[in-house]
C-alpha cells in the first residue's frame, strides 16, 4: 500500500528518501523533501488507521508510537529549517577574470568621463583610441541552478577601483560607477545582499556578441543610444526600448 501527501507511508522504501526508519510489523516510514507540516503527522495516522482495517487506532494506548511520530516530525522540520538557512547563505562565487573592451552596434566605444564619473559611448578615430575603457571582467558561478545560460559577471575599470553597478535613481534602475575599496568583498556575493548590484548576466547571442542584464533588476540591460540622438551616457534600459542598443561586442584581450 502506498499513501502519499506531503509525506509517504509505504511497505518498500525508495532509494531517494530524506529519512526512513523501520516500524513494527514490517512497515517503513518515508519522509520526502517536500515542505513538512504537522499535516504530515495526521496523514501518517490516517494511513495507519486504514492499514488497521478501519478498527481504529488509539494513540493514547500506544505512547511509544506517538512519541516516535512526533519526534520524527520535529527532526524533519529542523532539517528543513537548516536547508532553508543554507539556501539563504548561497553566494555568487568568483571564478576568474580577464581583460576586455566593449563596443556597441554602431562601433561606439565606452569612454570614461572622469569629471562626471560616467561611461560614455563615443566614436573614436585613429589616435584617439587610447581613450577606450578597458575592463576587468570577473566571472562568477551562480549559487543555484538556472535555466538560462547567462553567466554572472562583474565589470571593473582596469587600473582603478571603479565597478559598474545598477541602482535605482528616482525609482528607475540606472547605471553607476562605484568605488570598491576592498575588492575581496566581491569574491563571494550573497544572492540576497545589496552587493548583487555589481553583478550582470552576460548572455552571449553570437560570436563575441552579448547582452548585459542587471542581476539586481532583471529585464534591465546596459545600453547605449543611437549616434544621432547625441546622448552619450551608457545607461540601463528595458529590453526592446526604442533607439537603444543592448547588444555589445565584448572583445577579450588576454
Amino acid at each position: 500500500m502506498e499513501f502519499e501527501s506531503n509525506c509517504s507511508l509505504m511497505k518498500n522504501t525508495s532509494a531517494s528518501v530524506a529519512w526512513s526508519s523501520k516500524l513494527p510489523q514490517g512497515l517503513d516510514v518515508e519522509i520526502s523533501h517536500h515542505p513538512i507540516t504537522l499535516r504530515c503527522v495526521a496523514n501518517l495516522i490516517i494511513a495507519m488507521e486504514r492499514l488497521n482495517g478501519g478498527k481504529g487506532f488509539a494513540l493514547g494506548r500506544d505512547e511509544s508510537l506517538l512519541n516516535f511520530l512526533l519526534e520524527s516530525a520535529v527532526e524533519v522540520l529542523e532539517l528543513e529549517s537548516e536547508r532553508t538557512e543554507a539556501s539563504s547563505r548561497a553566494a555568487f562565487s568568483s571564478k576568474g577574470e580577464y581583460e576586455c573592451s566593449v563596443t556597441d552596434s554602431e562601433n561606439k566605444c565606452w569612454v570614461l568621463n572622469e569629471g562626471s564619473m560616467e561611461l560614455h559611448a563615443m566614436m573614436l578615430q585613429g589616435g584617439s583610441s587610447y581613450h577606450k575603457v578597458h575592463l576587468n571582467l570577473s566571472t562568477y558561478i551562480t549559487p543555484v541552478p538556472s535555466e538560462t545560460k547567462a553567466r554572472p559577471v562583474a565589470l571593473g575599470i582596469k587600473g582603478s577601483n571603479l565597478y559598474l553597478s545598477c541602482i535605482t535613481s528616482e525609482g528607475t534602475p540606472t547605471l553607476h560607477l562605484e568605488e570598491v575599496a576592498d575588492k575581496e568583498q566581491l569574491k563571494s556575493i550573497n544572492h540576497e545582499s545589496d552587493m548583487v548590484r555589481f553583478l550582470f548576466y552576460k548572455q552571449d547571442t553570437g560570436v563575441d556578441i552579448s547582452t548585459l542584464e542587471s542581476a539586481h533588476y532583471r529585464n534591465w540591460f546596459i545600453s547605449t543610444a543611437l549616434q544621432q540622438d547625441n546622448t552619450k551616457m551608457v545607461n540601463m534600459c528595458q529590453s526592446a526600448t526604442p533607439n537603444r542598443f543592448t547588444t555589445f561586442t565584448v572583445q577579450r584581450h588576454n
